[in-house]
């Protein structure tokens, strides 16, 4: 059998604490050891991108750009980062020139990799921040956004894929949030793949299910050709796979991936210890147990708590498990989304409401009514004509790209930034305050 080495996207300074720390690391946590893991033998190295632009101003006092730009003084190895498509990293569409600017200043700063998804797996929402990542000279890397419907079948997903590659897509990942893809159905997906595409194929998964392991092992022997990990303190429950697991598994196989398990051992004693600090610092509650109940419920862990926290402010703990039931409903009256930001928020909070009321659908927050109207792009399937009725009225539907709804915004932020006081803020900084602009004004009240 031909040497085929797998390529390794170490996940410990994204998605690792991400999904297991509330996104709580600093960079002061990460410098010590940033050499070491840029001569480890990574492929790339997820560092930027997620919650952790929000985390950085909202917690931990941290300039997000200044965190990047540090993180390439001391990274050789190329810095991946995740986008939320037009979403940029917030919950609502942005108009094109925020989007374009955002992604080649993600770039000038330090980014070599873009990952690009959106929550609905509408191509339209993706071509804005494909075109900018290719001009600015970056690694343009789609999605296909993973999960089970009836609106979910391989040859979807096969197409998806295709069209993505057609739009510049230098590589493709598939994204599994909620840890939903099993082994044999990554194998046959990465077949699939392969049969039709010249670019790489990157599997992202998350172990909430207890699979991850079993699915990357069952994808890498399909063809796939890189796969993300996180270093055991911060990898499985909610997170990726571990790691130093996966690099000794392939060890001395075609597969082999070249990374010496001694220098992965010396950086999972920091994080280690990192992981103490962050659990003791913040009061986190970071051993949370896999769940294989997420196959069924399809909801990703860090909603599931979220949304326990929220029922009990509202005193209806106790209908936790109508909860359960509830979910996939509402899922799939509102054309089966798959449950990733902002969608998951979106038929959570309903779901929620529905239980809370008793009456379903009574109270309609603005953002279903949005999804149901088409502002968030195409739904999967069709939404269901009662609860179509209920939530938009008379309001036209949008059948074009939500975006094109959206004028030029940048010269508009500049100037709401300069009424907040900060007449010459530089780009970075209209930026921060596009993305988050409470949270980046009290940040730039601290810090300017």
């Amino acid at each position: 059998m031909e040497k085929k080495p797998v390529k390794i996207v170490e996940t410990v300074l994204r998605d690792g604490h991400q999904s297991i720390a509330a996104t709580r690391m600093r960079i002061t946590d990460m410098l010590p050891v940033l050499e070491k893991i840029d001569a480890a033998g990574y492929y790339a190295i997820e560092a930027w991108g997620g919650a952790t632009f929000d985390s950085c101003l909202r917690f931990l006092n941290e300039d997000p750009w200044e965190r990047l730009r540090t993180l390439k003084k001391h990274l050789k190895t190329p810095i991946q980062m995740l986008l939320r498509g037009q979403n940029v990293l917030g919950y609502n569409n942005y108009a094109d020139d925020v989007v374009t600017e955002f992604v080649k200043r993600s770039v000038d700063n330090g980014v070599s990799i873009i990952r690009i998804f959106d929550a609905l797996n509408d191509t339209r929402n993706l071509e804005t921040a494909m075109r900018a990542t290719k001009a600015a000279g970056g690694h343009a890397q789609g999605c296909i956004v993973y999960t089970i419907s009836p609106y979910h079948k391989e040859e979807n997903f096969v197409q998806l894929g295709k069209e993505l590659v057609q739009m510049g897509a230098d590589s493709i990942c598939i994204k599994d949030m909620a840890g939903l893809m099993r082994p044999y159905a990554a194998e046959k997906l990465v077949k699939a793949l392969k049969a039709e595409l010249d670019v790489p194929i990157d599997l992202h998964t998350h172990f909430t299910s207890g699979m991850g392991d079993m699915t990357l092992l069952k994808a890498i022997e399909a063809g796939c050709d890189i796969v993300d990990t996180a270093l055991s303190p911060f990898a499985t429950s909610t997170s990726q796979p571990c790691t130093e697991s996966l690099v000794a598994t392939l060890e001395g196989t075609p597969y082999d991936t070249g990374i010496a398990l001694p220098k992965l051992h010396e950086l999972a004693d920091h994080f280690k210890a990192v992981k103490a600090s962050l659990t003791k610092d913040f009061d986190l509650h970071t051993n949370i147990p896999i769940d294989p109940k997420v196959l069924t419920f399809q909801i990703p862990g860090g909603m599931l708590s979220n949304l326990i926290n929220q029922m009990k402010q509202m005193g209806i703990g106790d209908k936790y498990e109508q909860l359960l039931e509830e979910m996939p409903r509402v899922r799939a009256e509102l054309g089966y989304p798959p449950l990733v930001t902002p969608t998951s928020q979106i038929v959570g909070s309903m779901a929620v409401m529905n239980v809370a009321l008793g009456k379903r659908y009574s109270m309609i927050p603005r953002e279903v009514k949005d999804l149901a109207r088409g502002k968030y792009g195409r739904t999967p399937g069709p939404i269901d004509p009662e609860v179509l009725k209920l939530a938009v009225g008379n309001l036209p539907i949008i059948t074009h790209r939500p975006a094109d709804d959206i004028p030029p915004q940048l010269e508009s932020l500049k100037a709401k930034l300069a009424e907040a006081g900060y007449p010459n803020a530089d780009i970075d900084d209209v930026l921060t305050y596009a993305s988050f602009p409470e949270v980046a004004l009290n940040f730039f009240k601290n810090n300017r």
